[in-house]
């Protein structure tokens, strides 16, 4: 993988395909390449992807310790496009990459195109909240647990009823699961989704100028689409649309190619 230098960080990109830029923002302490599998393939003949570790994350060197807020996140973001993009771009992310998406469109909406917020919020509150503080705090305690039973907890949190309960379903998302959190380092997961936990786009969001387009997914655990409606509602350019039968993870594995073509929609309405 290439790395672009900034002040706070070494980061590891890839870029792939050709066409006008569409950036790709992870899901909390996850690396770039899960994008990678089931959906710049299908991107490629038609746009460049760049795709990279977050802070925190896979092959990028931290030089700022401890600062993993989602507005150290989108400085990152926005250093990579203006060094190895031609901006502006698009923006696709899913759970805590949508949070980068939603701040680097408050930052730096020249360098933005049009956002993708996938699986997102304007704020932790009530339930998702209290899951979320509860994952932080078993992750920062003594205890662990197996990967099987990592892999098994957060299918729940990854995929729709349809998935769990049907045999040939399951045995193919399984090993993804297994991969992205069987075995997880647990302090940088937490300082991940304590960015997530902390952030607050309520009061900004009104004054958005990059056009939002939500996905929500209709079976979303970890971020109901009431929350993703909010974004929407909020934002002057903010428009939701509702995939129905999926969960939060659902791009990977289960229904991704719905997931691509609701994308491509979006991305297809502002041309680069």
């Amino acid at each position: 993988m290439p790395v672009i230098e900034t002040p706070a960080a070494r980061l590891h990109y890839d870029q792939s395909g050709t066409g006008p830029d569409v950036l790709w923002l992870s899901a909390g302490d996850m690396p770039g390449s899960v994008w990678r599998e089931f959906q710049t393939p299908a991107f490629d003949d038609r746009y460049r992807s760049t795709t990279y570790d977050a802070r925190g994350i896979g092959a990028t060197v931290d030089l700022a310790p401890s600062r993993f807020q989602i507005e150290d996140h989108a400085q990152d973001a926005a250093a990579l496009i203006q060094q190895v993009c031609d901006g502006p771009v698009a923006l696709v992310g899913l759970s805590m990459g949508s949070l980068i998406a939603q701040q680097l469109s408050f930052t730096h909406p020249e360098l933005v195109r049009c956002a993708v917020l996938m699986g997102t919020c304007a704020r932790k509150t009530g339930f998702i909240r209290d899951w979320e503080q509860a994952e932080i705090d078993f992750r920062r305690s003594p205890r662990t647990w197996s990967p099987d039973l990592a892999t098994v907890h957060y299918s729940f949190l990854m995929y729709p009823a349809e998935v769990l309960g049907d045999d040939e379903l399951w045995a193919k998302v399984r090993p993804i699961v297994e991969r992205d959190y069987g075995a997880r380092d647990d302090l940088e997961l937490a300082a991940q989704w304590q960015a997530c936990l902390d952030y607050d786009s309520t009061d900004r969001l009104p004054h958005c100028t990059v056009p939002l387009h939500v996905l929500a997914f209709e079976q979303d655990v970890q971020t109901p689409p009431a929350r993703g409606r909010q974004v929407a509602d909020l934002a002057p350019e903010g428009h939701f649309h509702l995939l129905e039968g999926m969960g939060h993870g659902s791009a990977y594995g289960h229904r991704p190619d719905e997931v691509n073509a609701a994308i491509a929609g979006v991305l297809a309405t502002y041309p680069g």
